[in-house]
């Protein structure tokens, strides 16, 4: 925790507590990023750890590592059991995906490369890592360029090949249940939120009470949006929470969650500890109490959550959720992706699916006007 302002900061040491200069510059100015988040460092940090224990109980140059040392690093990730979460449970072995195998991958190559730049690694295995490899399908709105110089691009060699997933999301039903289960008006409050407005759970716990602008009027805030809104800003805090976007936004809010809102201010007025802090979600129930919601909170309650209901539940399907209701009730695309604080638009294709039942509708409507004219 940085004292000037109180940021967290992550540095990788050895078993004897030294510190690696080399991964802590990586780090460092990975952070230097406008869009690195604190949970973004804590994964990338533990990833370089990873590769750098490896190297070092396997009797390797983490630095000089050959292709093939780095292949053998991706395919002990996968075969390497995890730790047991505890002694006294016996269950089956845990293993890494190909998917996380690929994402560790990925983080080491970087670090490399960082490396590569400062002479701390040879530019020749950096070469080694990618390849050449032709565009067949082009992202929307991908430029190749007038001689389609621009469609052959490097690609990394080492990674597995895994099946793309598509996005979770939670139906209308589902997000019902998960409000219904809540015991505290915070959560409730929270859930709701996550909900209604599709706030990445970052830009949720960033927010500050100056933020909620919940009256039919904001003009004695000198805030000239109309109807009850939330405004979503970018800056550092104290519990790690930190909004993607760069740009700021506005996103109007119901008259339910500002009821829901009101519910949660009589909860946290009855424990005075919580009086001094701006944050909107703050400890109520556990200690330290009064102190900023951070992210592990968060997702503990999420799992609590999850594990009433009896299904798959995290903050960020809430947001899924939000923007494919939005895009199926057909409000335009340039709308949504306001909403959502998107700054490009190829942010939203994973949106523009059909749906099962939608597909469903479609065929059935080819096969009705068939019978018809065959009458």
């Amino acid at each position: 925790m940085r004292p000037s302002d109180e940021a967290t900061t992550w540095i990788v040491i050895s078993k004897d507590y030294e510190i690696h200069p080399e991964a802590t510059s990586y780090l460092t100015a990975l952070a230097s990023r406008e869009d690195a988040s604190v949970n973004t460092l804590r994964s990338y940090a533990g990833r370089v750890a990873l590769y750098l224990s490896y190297c070092a109980e396997i009797g390797i140059c983490w630095a000089a590592p050959t292709v093939v040392q780095l292949a053998q690093f991706l395919h002990w990730l996968v075969d390497e059991p995890l730790p047991a979460r505890s002694q006294r449970v016996l269950a089956e072995p845990r293993h890494r995906s190909k998917k996380t195998a690929n994402a560790i991958m990925t983080t080491t190559c970087q670090f490399l490369r960082h490396c590569s730049l400062h002479g701390w690694v040879a530019a020749e295995l950096i070469a080694l890592l990618t390849e050449p490899r032709l565009l067949h399908h082009m992202p929307t709105g991908y430029n190749a360029g007038e001689d389609d110089q621009y469609r052959t691009v490097r690609a990394r060699k080492l990674k597995f090949k895994v099946a793309i997933s598509g996005y979770e999301y939670l139906t209308d039903e589902q997000i019902l249940r998960i409000i219904d289960l809540t015991c505290h008006s915070r959560d409730r409050f929270l859930v709701t939120l996550l909900a209604e407005t599709g706030v990445r759970i970052g830009e949720a716990l960033g927010l500050r009470r100056e933020d909620m602008h919940l009256l039919s009027n904001s003009a004695t805030l000198g805030c000239r949006t109309v109807g009850p809104h939330i405004h979503v800003r970018r800056r550092q805090n104290s519990n790690g929470a930190l909004a993607k976007s760069r740009q700021p936004r506005s996103v109007p809010v119901s008259d339910s969650l500002v009821g829901l809102y009101a519910d949660y201010q009589w909860e946290r007025e009855a424990v005075p500890e919580a009086a001094s802090c701006d944050m909107t979600f703050v400890n109520l129930f556990r200690g330290p109490l009064g102190s900023p919601m951070k992210y592990q909170a968060t997702y503990d309650l999420f799992a609590r959550l999850a594990k009433r209901a009896g299904f798959a539940t995290r903050p960020h399907m809430f947001r899924h959720s939000a923007a494919t209701r939005w895009i199926r009730q057909g409000k335009q695309r340039h709308v949504v992706q306001d909403l959502l604080g998107h700054v490009s638009e190829q942010s939203m294709e994973i949106y523009l699916h059909a749906s099962d039942q939608e597909k469903r509708d479609a065929v059935t409507a080819v096969s009705e006007m068939r019978r018809a004219a065959q009458r």
